[in-house]
C-alpha cells in the first residue's frame, strides 16, 4: 500500500498535458508527502493516510466580500454553504458539490476555493458536503451521506432563497462518482423537487474493468495512476486493499457477470480517436471466486453508478460530463456519456484535449495555475447558467 501511496512504480509525465513543468512540481511536492507520511508512520507517529490529509487540507480563506458563508449540518452531515450577497430577482440555482479525492482524502477546506467560484460565478447558492472518508468509513458512508444532505436540502429550499426547480448535483472524481450515485437514487422519486441537472467533473463510475484503454494509455500519468485508483475503490468498498492485485488483472468478476455488463463496460464503446495512443486486447486472468466474494459490491450502482439499468438512466436529468485525455478515468466518464445518450438523456460533453485527473481543483493552486483547469471550470459555470 505504501507503494501505491507513493506513486510508484514510475510516473510518465507526456508532452502533451498542460503545463508539464508545473505538474512535475506538484507530483514532487505530493510524492514527498507521501513519503514522509511513511516515516511517520514506520515511527508511529500518525497514518500515513492521516498526514496527507493534513497537508492537503489547504489553507482557510478570509472572508469573501461577495458571498456569505456558514458551516451547518444537514441531517447530521457537515455541510459549508455558500450564498451570493447580491441581490437577485427571484430564486437563485442551488448545487450541492461533492469533492474528489479517492473517497479517501478532501475536505470543505480542501476545496474551498473551487466552491466560491462556482457561487461567485454562476450566482448560485453551493452547498459542499463534507462525507465521511475511508477507510475509517466504509461504502455506503460517504454515499449515504450526499444522499441525505442532499434530501435535507431539496427539503429546505425556500430557506436559501433556491429555485425548486433548478437544484444541481455536482461533483469531481470520486465525488462525481457520489453526484451520480445521489442522481439515480432521486430519479424515480416523486416525493422531492426533481434534479434539474447533473454535473460530473472526470468521475469514476466502474471498477469492472481497470484495463480499459484510458487505463492502459494513461497508466502512469499523475495525478491519479492506474493502481491508485483501485486502491481507493478498494478502501472505499472494504477499509482495505488486500486484493489489489487480483482486482488490477481482472479476475475479482465472473464470466459470465463481465458478459452481462459488457454492454455497458467495453473498449467496443469508446469512439476509435480514443484509441489513437495505443491499446491492447486485454483477457482477465482466470476468475477467483473467493476475491469476487470480498468484492462484490462493485456491482452496485451506488458504488459503480455505470452499472445502473435502462430503466434507471432513462429517468436521469440533463449532463454534464467532463473528461480529460491524460486521465485514467477518461472512459468511465465517455462510456457513461454514451449510456445517458442511448437513454434520450441530453449531455453537455466538454473534453480537456491536455487536461490531467485533478487539473479542476489546481485552476490555482498555490500560487500556480493551469489554464486548462481554469478553462474546465469555466465550462461548468456556463452550463450552469444555461439552466
Amino acid at each position: 500500500a505504501a507503494a501505491v501511496l507513493l506513486g510508484l512504480p514510475g510516473y510518465d509525465i507526456p508532452p502533451g498535458v498542460n503545463q508539464p513543468a508545473k505538474l512535475r512540481l506538484v507530483l514532487t511536492v505530493l510524492l514527498g508527502t507521501a513519503a514522509l507520511g511513511r516515516i511517520l508512520e514506520k515511527t508511529g507517529l500518525c497514518s500515513q493516510i492521516t498526514f496527507g490529509r493534513y497537508v492537503r487540507q489547504g489553507r482557510k480563506l478570509g472572508q469573501d466580500p461577495k458571498l456569505f458563508i456558514q458551516d451547518l449540518q444537514f441531517n447530521e452531515v457537515p455541510v459549508r454553504v455558500y450564498q451570493p450577497k447580491a441581490t437577485s430577482d427571484g430564486p437563485r440555482r442551488g448545487i450541492l458539490f461533492f469533492h474528489g479525492g479517492g473517497w479517501v482524502f478532501g475536505s470543505l477546506d480542501t476545496y474551498e476555493k473551487v466552491c466560491r467560484y462556482l457561487s461567485r460565478e454562476s450566482d448560485s447558492v453551493v452547498v459542499s458536503v463534507q462525507y465521511r472518508l475511508a477507510p475509517e468509513h466504509k461504502y455506503p458512508a460517504a454515499y449515504e451521506d450526499c444522499l441525505n444532505a442532499t434530501q435535507h436540502f431539496l427539503q429546505h429550499l425556500e430557506h436559501y432563497g433556491v429555485d425548486p426547480a433548478r437544484v444541481i448535483v455536482c461533483g469531481d472524481s470520486a465525488g462525481g462518482n457520489l453526484a451520480a450515485a445521489v442522481s439515480q437514487t432521486l430519479a424515480g422519486r416523486s416525493d422531492l423537487p426533481r434534479l434539474r441537472a447533473q454535473i460530473l467533473i472526470y468521475p469514476g463510475l466502474q471498477a469492472l474493468d481497470f484495463n480499459l484503454p484510458s487505463y492502459q494509455q494513461n497508466r502512469g500519468v499523475p495525478l491519479l495512476f492506474r493502481e491508485r485508483a483501485a486502491f481507493f475503490a478498494l478502501l472505499y468498498l472494504n477499509g482495505d486493499a488486500l486484493h489489489m492485485q487480483e482486482v488490477l488483472e481482472g479476475s475479482h468478476i465472473p464470466p459470465d457477470m463481465r458478459l452481462k455488463y459488457r454492454k455497458w463496460v467495453s473498449p467496443d464503446n469508446i469512439p476509435e480517436e480514443f484509441k489513437v495512443r495505443g491499446v491492447k486486447p486485454f483477457r482477465p486472468t482466470d476468475f477467483i471466486a473467493e476475491v469476487y466474494e470480498t468484492v462484490k459490491r462493485f456491482c452496485e450502482p451506488n458504488l459503480c453508478p455505470l452499472l445502473a439499468e435502462d430503466s434507471v438512466v432513462h429517468q436521469l436529468p440533463e449532463s454534464f460530463i467532463l473528461t480529460c485525455e491524460y486521465d485514467v478515468l477518461r472512459d468511465d466518464g465517455l462510456l457513461y456519456k454514451k449510456r445517458l445518450e442511448d437513454n434520450g438523456v441530453r449531455v453537455t460533453w466538454y473534453h480537456l484535449e491536455d487536461g490531467f485527473h485533478g487539473i479542476i481543483s489546481l485552476y490555482d493552486y498555490c500560487g500556480f495555475s493551469f489554464p486548462s483547469g481554469k478553462r474546465g471550470l469555466d465550462k461548468v459555470v456556463n452550463f450552469l447558467k444555461s439552466l
